[in-house]
């Protein structure tokens, strides 16, 4: 968009038609796609067709989801409001992400790719615009940003940093157009731990530099000093010299070849490679250890939050469900035999993350067919049972938290990068492991912000248009609140994020 011309200016000098128009605070999200007018000239009518389908498959519906407004588009571009600043930088990462996939299988030069910029400011609405100085600002952090990314104000910064998991790049204060003071900016991460990993990439890269240029001037010290005697001793040569003094005999390249090394320990135990061709019957999968649950009723929900309320009697048929969340080993064979979407990162026993529920149906499938055993998610009634095991405290081991009882940010440990190894804590009387804390887990159900007209058999409450699932246990990044039992959260079910696993079940 650039410049402000989508958007009425706070100084226009014309009065309201109407009286004083209303003002209030809101989070302000602005949206432009990158190279817009390059990409028109090339393809002007699919162009046109493929940035509709976005705006009607992914930024209405994302930002409806996230209780926004979408205030109007603007060809290239759109501008949405919203009264809480947490959400609106979860739908802005939303709509990021949901593009990457729509990106993945297109040529670079002819991405959609949007830069986002958040701001929280006061503002001035009508029923069809928005405008004044909290505009402007998005419009000038939205200018800065990097195709693909998202950048939000000092203000919303201030708002969020406490409770959206997410990494945050401070880019400083930078002066933007027609806007009196500095405005700090950060660079939003949806990967808590990317800021540092960024760091990090940089820093072994200069090191690699540097390294690189000492052995090339070392080499070429060293060649000068070798070859100058040679030279010489060339110059004092006889004809006849022997061609039985020749260097000592090396090993051949094909000699050298055969030299195989042995694997170490560690990588003896790291999971197999993808096989060319890959067959999912050929080596039985791994299948995660599971615990019979006897059926029977109870209390489900609470009245400590309004999305567990009403508390409702359910009745839970015996099934089986996970020891523990699913593994970063137990996926990584449902990827060599590329039936899960990407290779997890991390050690063979910790949880898997970044999975979304898609990617979590996907591990269920496989593991069904490889096994011809009918496991899939449990659905949330199944997984509360599970993690009350028998309790009606907030805690399974009572009602105030413990420490050394389970993995979060408040939970007595020091604060960790990464989940702890799955089995860490102590296990339910049920005999689960991390049923509160550790990783998010995906469950069957869709969100719904209340339990009013929820099954009372156990079965997962499903609908035809289901855009989010629902999530329990909470995370290591998570403070206890949401350790309780009873706790629950939806997100967005084609979206990956860093703290979300899952655990599967089997029906008898």
């Amino acid at each position: 968009m650039g410049e402000i011309r989508n958007f009425r200016s706070g100084n226009q000098d014309e009065p309201p038609p109407h009286g004083p128009m209303p003002r209030r605070l809101a989070a302000i999200i602005v949206g432009d796609i990158a190279s817009y007018s390059r990409i028109m000239q090339a393809d002007e009518e699919g162009t046109h067709v493929r940035v509709k389908r976005i705006e009607r498959d992914i930024i209405q519906p994302t930002i409806i989801e996230h209780h926004g407004s979408l205030v109007k588009t603007t060809g290239d571009g759109f501008i949405a409001i919203f009264d809480s600043p947490v959400e609106a930088v979860r739908c802005s990462i939303v709509i990021q992400q949901n593009l990457i996939g729509r990106n993945a299988s297109l040529p670079k030069h002819s991405r959609l790719e949007y830069r986002i910029g958040v701001n929280l400011g006061d503002v001035i609405v009508e029923p069809d615009d928005v405008y004044g100085d909290g505009v402007n600002i998005a419009t000038r952090i939205e200018g800065i940003a990097e195709p693909g990314q998202v950048y939000i104000s000092g203000a919303i910064y201030e708002q969020i940093k406490h409770k959206v998991v997410c990494g945050y790049e401070s880019l400083g204060d930078r002066k933007v157009k027609n806007i009196t003071d500095p405005v700090r900016i950060y660079r939003v991460l949806p990967d808590a731990d990317a800021v540092g990993r960024t760091r990090s990439r940089r820093e072994s890269v200069l090191l690699f530099l540097l390294i690189t240029a000492l052995l090339v001037i070392a080499g070429y010290v060293l060649w000068y000093v070798l070859t100058q005697p040679g030279r010489m001793g060339e110059q004092a040569a006889t004809p006849t010299a022997s061609p039985a003094a020749s260097p000592i005999p090396q090993p051949s390249p094909r000699e050298a070849a055969t030299q195989t090394p042995q694997p170490s320990p560690s990588l003896a135990s790291a999971p197999p490679s993808p096989s060319p061709s890959p067959s999912p019957s050929a080596t039985p999968p791994r299948e995660p250890e599971m615990i019979g649950i006897r059926g029977g009723s109870f209390a489900m929900g609470s009245n400590d939050d309004p999305t567990e309320r009403p508390v409702h009697q359910v009745t839970i048929k015996p099934f089986s469900i996970g020891k523990y969340p699913v593994t970063v080993q137990e996926w990584n064979e449902c990827a060599a035999a590329k039936a899960c979407g990407f290779t997890a990162t991390g050690k063979d026993d910790s949880p898997v993350s970044n999975v979304s529920w898609t990617d979590a149906q996907q591990y269920a499938a496989w593991l069904a067919q490889a096994t011809k055993k009918p496991y899939r998610l449990p659905s949330e009634a199944e997984w509360e049972y599970a993690a009350r095991s028998g309790t009606q405290t907030k805690y399974w081991w009572g009602d105030k938290l413990q420490p050394g009882m389970a993995g979060c940010k408040d939970c007595g440990d020091l604060a960790a990068e990464q989940p702890a190894k799955v089995g860490s804590f102590k296990p339910n009387p049920f005999g689960l492991y991390d049923m509160g804390g550790g990783i998010d887990q995906w469950v069957e159900d869709c969100w719904h912000r209340t339990y009013q007209g929820a099954p009372s058999d156990g079965s997962a409450w499903s609908s035809a248009d289901c855009s989010s699932h629902v999530l329990r246990s909470g995370s290591w990044k998570n403070d206890s609140r949401y350790v309780r039992a009873s706790n629950r959260d939806g997100y967005d079910t084609n979206v990956r994020y860093p703290t979300h696993g899952f655990r599967v079940a089997l029906s008898p």
